[in-house]
């Protein structure tokens, strides 16, 4: 029994001593890239999506009704003020004009007749030939055909103004659109659209700014005399730069509470009619900070949850305790110097390129990863190195195919 026990015993100790597992080996360094950040000048744009607009714009209706019997324009042209754009048939506002017009001439007869009266009974009067009623009853007489040549004269101005509005002008320099009816069509007052006119030299470019960025607008728009022709710029939809350069017109009045975004509006010059309102387009506002800013590659900035962090390298010096089946705990590897990448978080502007500026969070001389962020963690040790480019491309290889 006791032999037994003993070689259970063994070969508990046998199995017990080749399970064992054995330390993995630590985890070599990450090879990275390195680059030494430094601040310099940069010249660049801030851009902004924006919309062209029309600084007047104005909605034709009709103030009479009745039929288009005449259109004297080529749509989508522009039109001068005063030009006439559309006829509605005049001859029922003619014949109404036409007849105030007789109305006034007998109110004015009948004025003078009663005029004639009154003189007379009036003489009459003070002679005491004629009852005192008579006289009263032509003056109240006189009176009337007064009012009734007032009330003509204010009859002949109603009709001329339906006989004048039967005609349409256009109000002010600009170009007019699709015609939204056709000759003989029946308009009506307060319903019928006829076009819209808008005003294009200059024109209008609206963008939206964050309220953060108000007071800078602000002191532009009230500095207009000291700032470069070339402050605004912008880029038509094809991404070409338009040749002409704007200025601050207007601030809106407030921010909109919902988005804390205010609008401004700029104008350009358009003398060869090219931009047309409602166009999509990006201003551009050449950045005026003269001093140093941290320009560093994209691919160095990394993103979590809304937030943008950098790698910086630094030395640093770990103390590794040696294997105890070797020699004693208590004995200590010689401390050596380690690079290691640590996580800091940065504030980015604008995106220049594959660069992209850095307004705080990391300083001149310090030294961040550039290739590698990828495969490293905050305190990750790293090797100033080259990635591994094969294992790289066998990594592309396998995932194009």
């Amino acid at each position: 029994m006791k032999k037994v026990l003993a070689i259970i015993l063994i070969i508990c100790s046998l199995l017990f001593f080749s399970c064992k597992q054995k330390q993995p080996p630590p985890n070599p360094p990450v090879p990275v890239n390195l680059i030494t950040v430094k601040s310099q000048k940069v010249y660049y744009y801030d851009n902004f999506p924006a919309t062209t607009e029309a600084l007047s714009q104005v909605d034709l209706h009709p103030q009479v009704q009745g039929y288009i019997t005449g259109i004297f324009f080529i749509e989508g042209t522009t039109v001068r003020k005063g030009q006439k754009l559309y006829e509605i048939d005049k001859t029922l506002y003619q014949a109404a004009y036409d007849q105030a017009i007789a109305n006034v001439k007998v109110a004015e007869g009948n004025q003078v007749q009663a005029k004639q009266d009154a003189d007379r009974y009036t003489y009459l009067n003070t002679h005491n030939a004629i009852a005192k009623q008579v006289l009263d009853h032509a003056v109240i007489t006189l009176e009337n055909a007064v009012n009734s040549v007032k009330a003509a004269e204010e009859a002949v101005r109603t009709a001329k103004t339906n006989l004048e509005f039967a005609t349409i002008y256009a109000p002010f320099d600009g170009m007019i659109g699709f015609s939204q009816v056709k000759l003989g069509n029946l308009v009506t007052v307060g319903t019928t659209l006829l076009n819209t006119i808008s005003t294009i030299d200059p024109i209008a470019v609206d963008f939206l700014i964050n309220e953060k960025q108000l007071p800078h607008y602000e002191n532009l728009q009230h500095n207009r005399g000291v700032l470069p022709d070339s402050l605004f710029t912008f880029l038509l939809p094809d991404n070409t730069l338009y040749p002409y350069t704007g200025k601050i017109s207007v601030i809106d009045r407030a921010v909109d509470p919902q988005t804390g975004s205010i609008r401004v509006r700029l104008v350009f010059p358009n003398p060869k009619l090219t931009l047309k309102a409602g166009t999509s387009c990006v201003v551009r506002e050449h950045n005026q900070d003269t001093l140093p800013q941290m320009l560093i590659p994209g691919k160095a900035i990394v993103e979590q949850m809304g937030e943008y962090f950098v790698f910086v390298a630094k030395d640093t010096i770990m103390a590794q305790k040696s294997d105890s089946t070797q020699k004693k705990d208590t004995d200590t590897a010689e401390p050596r110097p380690t690079l290691r990448a640590f996580q800091k978080k940065v504030q980015v502007g604008q995106v220049l390129g594959a660069n992209q500026i850095v307004k705080s969070g990391i300083k001149d001389g310090e030294r961040i990863v550039v290739d590698g962020v990828q495969a490293i963690h905050d305190g990750s040790e790293i090797n100033a190195g080259s990635p591994d480019r094969k294992s790289t491309a066998k990594k592309g290889e396998s995932g194009h195919d």
